[in-house]
């Protein structure tokens, strides 16, 4: 589906936490349930079948539009979604993503085509490493773009402290040598 806003994602009567934990249960909540009713899944939503349960979320074009709420990416990452991949993600969802171990990928719109032309039976490998994206079923793959300080974080599983951290050394050599006498 194209164009889904983070209302969508994560609706904002269930924005009162604020802790990450816990927003998984709400995700794409509308869609997901009848009402506010936990016990009455709707049968024709995709999450709601067994053989969907996975760590890649592959979603229509415009992904995270809307308004910048940080919690579509809680949402997401509490669910057990590692990686989202679409042709096109709002800039601050894409953000939000990245600072709360999401992976965006971004890929064409004739790569997104041809996800979706296996219908139901498409597997993907990511490689983030290598920023590359394959279709299993066909072999199929293309590479995406990411910022290369992000990269790092999400290879280490770092958040911004945990890279500054991890280049103590070389922010105390700089301050050292370069020190007003």
């Amino acid at each position: 589906m194209d164009n889904v806003d983070t209302d969508q994602i994560i609706p904002a009567r269930f924005l009162k936490a604020t802790t990450k934990e816990g927003f998984g249960k709400n995700l794409f909540r509308d869609w997901r349930y009848e009402g506010d009713n936990e016990a009455k899944p709707k049968k024709e939503f995709v999450l709601n079948h067994q053989q969907y349960n996975g760590s890649i979320l592959v979603a229509g074009k415009n992904f995270g539009c809307g308004s910048s709420r940080e919690h579509a990416a809680w949402a997401l990452a509490d669910y057990g979604f590692s990686v989202v991949v679409s042709s096109f993600f709002a800039d601050i969802f894409k953000n939000n993503a990245l600072n709360n171990g999401v992976l965006p990928v971004q890929v064409s719109d004739a790569f997104m085509d041809k996800i979706f032309a296996l219908q139901n039976d498409a597997t993907l490998t990511i490689n983030l490493e290598e920023q590359s994206i394959k279709i299993d079923n066909n072999c199929e793959e293309e590479h995406f773009e990411i910022n290369h300080y992000k990269k790092t974080c999400l290879l280490n599983g770092y958040d911004d402290i945990d890279y500054l951290l991890s280049i103590k050394e070389e922010i105390e050599m700089f301050e050292k040598e370069n020190q007003l006498s």
